[in-house]
């Protein structure tokens, strides 16, 4: 009972959580500060400008949202939806359902477009089922993770018109595949810390059109969440530097860590890092196929940064926990339908290295 805690070194090569630059890791050790000091607001301003940078937008309503993921998705269906509002969701995996199912717990009109899992959703069909329906809001999984499928974000907007608001889960693809939130006339866009910012679970960054704000200020009803209601988060991250209004209390930390995470995108370059992801997932996808795996996600709309593949014939998925207890690698199932049937492999920002896709193919032929 008085041992200090020792986790084991993991090579995390799932779906996430991805491995952690050492650097975030030493940043999130520094001096715990108010979340109201002067010199902390000044760490929040740098972080949601860098925000900015990485989601390739100038809303000024930019920053993280404590909570994983899908604190993301409820704090973007929450407050741009209301009961009765109409909404178009693509489904193609789990996160594109779970979309719609938030979208339905706000009490909205929710209409599907789906894929099978593994393709991508159709940027011609949503704009059709849009228009039929008078959509307030089209949503979409840009990469999702369930399948590894990467839908064409950027065909979206000219297929469903100026009108609805568009909102995009970018979970698995930011910092990993190119997402352009203002060319591409994104609404509302939410990631999370994990994946290819290389930051440990926590935050979720999300980003607000000026478009989307004037949604959520002309509401008729309160925002169903008080937590994640933008209409009063926005006072503490935009005020003046010293008149910021308390709304929750900052994980002070986290923020830290995603400062530091953020700083090392930017110097690397947000091209440069995307050409490395897609590098050395073409380099893992090529070596599974070589040794029988069949990928699963559609060919020409893989993911690089999460990969997913069908098992090959006398393969079992047990062989995961041979490969976690006894090679201390960790990859992820298949979830629903597929579980136990297909693979998923992430090679996410500090992760997506050759020298981890060889350790893992090598893995692999010891234990097959």
């Amino acid at each position: 009972m008085k041992s200090p805690l020792t986790p084991p070194h993991r090579l995390l090569l799932g779906p996430g959580p991805s491995p952690v630059e050492p650097s975030v890791l030493r940043a999130m050790t520094k001096p715990v500060l108010g979340h109201l000091d002067p010199e902390f607001i000044r760490i929040m301003d740098q972080t949601a400008e860098r925000l900015r940078q990485v989601f390739r937008t100038r809303n000024r309503l930019t920053f993280p949202i404590p909570g994983t993921g899908s604190a993301g998705m409820e704090a973007a269906v929450v407050n741009i939806l209301e009961p009765g509002d109409s909404i178009v969701v693509g489904v193609n995996g789990v996160f594109g359902a779970r979309m719609a199912d938030a979208a339905t717990r706000a009490g909205a009109a929710v209409t599907t477009v789906e894929a099978p899992w593994g393709a991508i959703i159709d940027a011609e069909e949503l704009g059709k089922v849009a228009r039929e329906q008078n959509a307030k809001a089209v949503a979409v999984v840009q990469a999702e993770t369930s399948t590894g499928a990467h839908t064409p974000v950027e065909l979206i907007r000219r297929e469903i018109g100026p009108g609805p608001l568009l909102i995009v889960d970018s979970v698995t693809g930011l910092g990993g595949v190119p997402l352009e939130v203002d060319k591409w006339g994104i609404d509302v866009c939410f990631s999370a810390t994990q994946m290819c910012l290389s930051v440990p679970p926590g935050l979720a960054p999300i980003t607000f059109s000026s478009r989307a704000l004037q949604v959520v200020a002309d509401r008729t009803m309160p925002v169903q969440s008080w937590y994640f209601d933008v209409s009063m988060i926005r006072q503490y991250w935009e005020d003046g530097e010293a008149s910021r209004s308390y709304h929750h209390t900052a994980p002070i930390s986290m923020i830290y860590g995603l400062w530091e995470g953020l700083r090392l995108v930017l110097e690397e370059g947000l091209e440069e890092r995307w050409n490395r992801h897609r590098e050395v997932g073409e380099f893992l996808q090529g070596e599974l196929a070589d040794m029988g795996f069949d990928l699963f996600a559609a060919e020409d709309y893989r993911l690089p940064q999460l990969t997913s593949a069908r098992l090959p014939p006398g393969v079992k998925d047990d062989l995961r926990q041979v490969l976690l207890n006894d090679m201390d690698i960790e990859i992820g199932g298949g979830l629903g339908e597929y579980a136990g049937k297909i693979w998923r492999i992430g090679l996410m920002g500090f992760g997506a290295r050759k020298e981890n896709a060889l350790r893992l193919i090598q893995a692999l032929r010891a234990v097959m």
